[in-house]
């Protein structure tokens, strides 16, 4: 069985013969998968494994792309095609600029260290936004360490800022962050707390609201972490079991139910329809009925 089928409306996301395939395999935890639509590949971290990773359709097994990593976890891309990563070991956000230098974003708040940037987005207008849990502090996801902020928060650096600013601080764990298609509405989830919130976004960047959209149910595996919308406005989660589907009114629609507890996952191919998972130990694909809203 691959889905866990909650609503009608959910037979016009699935491929209903499809299944889902093993892409590779090996790793302690892979994260932040990251698609290059016009390059072609996927890059991805394992955290634990203190490396990233690169594959091309056509590729036996991907190939590391970057070790050390300092405990990587989430990968996005800027307009330029520029890879941003947050880095768990070091509390810091890069970004891979063109020369192949790596730029630091943000590691610090004033005089206190950043707890573990985790996940990571960027808008049309160039703004980074970030969740910033406590994670990467800890064994095996990071580097066992004292918290030194009183806080866990999500993070906005305007393209114009030196610095990062917390845009909200009432979670318990942030973790997966993403905006609908038409950049209206950012959502970030609380995998303690078991749910999605929304929030209202402006076209310069301002948030608000931060209401409930949707709770995170079901049996098996997995937790909330990585999101993403696709261009339909439907939200995607990893979840018990899974990835969890809602509608755009937060409505859940099903499971897209993987083998191994899924941290994270992303589209790729031409046309985006190609669902990619990071769960544990191993990659996953599976085609869908969904376009992914693309990183840039």
């Amino acid at each position: 069985m691959q889905y866990d089928i909650r609503h009608p409306d959910f037979e016009a996301v699935i491929v209903p013969d499809a299944t889902v395939s093993q892409l590779a395999t090996g790793y302690e935890f892979v994260e932040g998968p990251a698609w290059h639509p016009t390059e072609g590949h996927l890059t991805f971290s394992d955290i634990a494994g203190d490396a990233m990773y690169r594959w091309r359709p056509g590729d036996a097994v991907p190939s590391v792309f970057r070790q050390p990593s300092h405990k990587a976890n989430g990968n996005t891309y800027d307009a330029a095609g520029r890879l941003l990563t947050c880095e768990h070991a070091t509390n810091r956000i890069v970004r891979l600029e063109a020369d192949g230098s790596l730029s630091v974003l943000a590691s610090h708040f004033g005089d206190k260290e950043l707890n573990a940037p985790n996940d990571i987005i960027v808008t049309r207008d160039g703004t980074i936004w970030f969740s910033d849990p406590l994670a990467g502090r800890k064994p095996f996801f990071g580097v066992e360490r004292d918290q030194d902020l009183d806080f866990q928060g999500v993070w906005r650096i305007r393209p114009e800022a030196e610095t990062a600013e917390p845009v909200a601080r009432d979670y318990e764990l942030p973790n997966g962050l993403c905006t609908n298609a038409e950049e209206t509405a950012l959502y970030v989830n609380d995998t303690l707390r078991k749910h999605i919130r929304r929030y209202d976004l402006t076209a310069d960047g301002e948030i608000s609201g931060g209401a409930v959209f949707a709770e995170l149910t079901g049996a098996g595996e997995g937790v909330a972490d990585g999101m993403k919308c696709d261009t339909e406005g439907r939200v995607w989660c990893t979840g018990p079991g899974g990835v969890q589907v809602f509608s755009p009114d937060g409505v859940s629609l099903g499971v897209i139910l993987i083998p191994e507890k899924t941290a994270n996952f992303t589209w790729m191919g031409a046309d985006r329809r190609t669902l990619v998972t990071t769960s544990s130990t191993s990659l996953y694909t599976i085609p869908v009925n969904a376009t992914g809203h693309h990183l840039f």
